[in-house]
């Protein structure tokens, strides 16, 4: 045995064996479990929400939709329009965010009214803002708005750096929250050599009424978690009566494989459905349980359509990875479309003719039992038509996935796929 082969055959080998070890730790290897639940209830019931708020941990609240964006210039325009009019707080927080036009008129209406004196809090995850430069918030800070970074890698701990806070949430003044899968950075309109210029698809939702006081209660919970204090005081937390849709608000927060409210919220709607399932994920990566649903669901004469990225995405592996799954799907008879225009970034899922759930959560395993999330669903008739036709839209200009598409993916593409799909359980 050669000098040379032995210099990179032991370090190699000692490589495999510690990830191993992380891994058999982490529980990779350990059985999953599967929900298993008979005999729901139909989304038209009186006691759907209910049940489905008893087997996620979700809130039951009342509120009223107030707007519907679906433009990335129209997102952020609304973002800014709600900012100027704060008089009192401004609570964020954020996944990514990235250098750029969108990210400095975010920080200069930010400092407007933080020198105003509004109190202004922003939370960005150090993983997704690890672009920004120290002086972006530095700058927020010397005009008095207080910012925290989520999760900042730490030796002590290296593991649960896996831990990311992927929500995007923007309350003001404790009457308006605005809520959907937008970060702050110029890639939503198209910003990027890969994408041609054409606008990223998502959209934002904002509501008002009682449950804008749970969303600040969730915010201030991440608030102190991260490090920051709290004057009670300044809270302004206060709880509305009046005649409102009943919305259900479901925070995954450090899930595990064993609790998590984003799966169960998932899983339940999933097998409640008697009609329709459309779902909305540009990183599909369903695990075999919620693969399992769809296809029974399907094999009951349910609409499964699934609407998720094409060629032009921000993450190439693992729309590889998500073909791989696409054969058994199509076999069962379920329509995969891959947006085309450009990046599809929009999280949804529509259940029958009654109930949409919306927020940051994708159908894969990094928002099931990683992520702290926050989703929130409801059977508002303005926002079910407002979500309805956002599919007919994205569909229009898709491209439905057959066996021959997959049949000519190239070997690049089979290899990167496989070795991606392995790690499914951390992408």
């Amino acid at each position: 045995m050669s000098q040379t082969f032995i210099w990179i055959f032991f370090p190699i080998s000692l490589l495999i064996l510690v990830t191993l070890i992380v891994l058999y730790f982490r529980g990779v290897f350990r059985s999953r479990i599967f929900y298993k639940i008979k005999n729901l209830p139909s989304p038209t019931t009186a006691n759907f929400p209910v049940t489905i708020a008893s087997l996620s941990d979700s809130f039951i609240t009342q509120g009223k939709v107030t707007g519907f964006c679906r433009e990335a210039a129209d997102i952020f325009a609304a973002r800014l329009e709600v900012i100027n009019s704060a008089s009192k707080s401004i609570q964020f927080e954020t996944y990514i965010i990235t250098p750029g036009k969108r990210a400095d008129d975010f920080a200069q209406a930010l400092i407007k009214k933080a020198q105003a004196g509004v109190i202004v809090q922003v939370i960005a995850d150090n993983y997704g803002a690890k672009s920004i430069p120290k002086k972006y918030w530095h700058t927020l800070k010397a005009a008095g708005v207080e910012v925290l970074l989520f999760n900042p890698f730490t030796w002590k701990a290296p593991a649960a750096n896996l831990r990311r806070n992927h929500r995007k949430l923007l309350i003001v003044d404790s009457e308006i929250v605005l809520i959907g899968g937008a970060g702050v950075s110029d890639l939503w309109d198209g910003k990027d050599e890969t994408e041609k210029n054409q606008p990223w698809l998502d959209y934002e939702v904002s509501f008002q009424g009682s449950l804008v006081a749970r969303f600040q209660g969730i915010f201030l919970q991440h608030w102190l978690d991260t490090g920051g204090s709290l004057d009670w005081n300044s809270a302004n937390i206060s709880q509305r009566h009046e005649h409102e849709e009943t919305l259900l608000i479901t925070k995954g927060e450090d899930p595990t494989q064993q609790d998590s409210g984003i799966r169960a919220l998932f899983e339940s709607i999933l097998q409640a459905a008697r009609k329709r399932i459309w779902i909305a994920s540009p990183y599909f990566l369903p695990n075999p349980n919620s693969c399992k649903i769809l296809q029974q669901a399907k094999s009951r004469g349910i609409d499964v359509k699934i609407l998720t990225m094409g060629v032009h995405n921000d993450k190439p592996p693992v729309r590889y990875a998500s073909r791989r799954l696409y054969p058994k799907l199509l076999k069962a008879g379920i329509e995969i479309y891959e947006y085309q225009p450009s990046m599809m970034h929009a999280k949804c899922l529509l259940i029958d003719d009654d109930w949409v759930s919306l927020g940051s959560a994708n159908l894969d395993s990094r928002s099931l039992f990683h992520n702290d999330e926050l989703n929130i669903s409801t059977s508002d008739r303005y926002l079910f038509q407002q979500m309805e036709q956002f599919f007919l839209d994205a569909f229009a200009q898709s491209r439905l996935v057959s066996n021959r598409d997959l049949r000519h993916r190239s070997l690049q593409e089979h290899l990167i796929g496989r070795m991606t799909l392995l790690f499914r359980w951390y992408l």
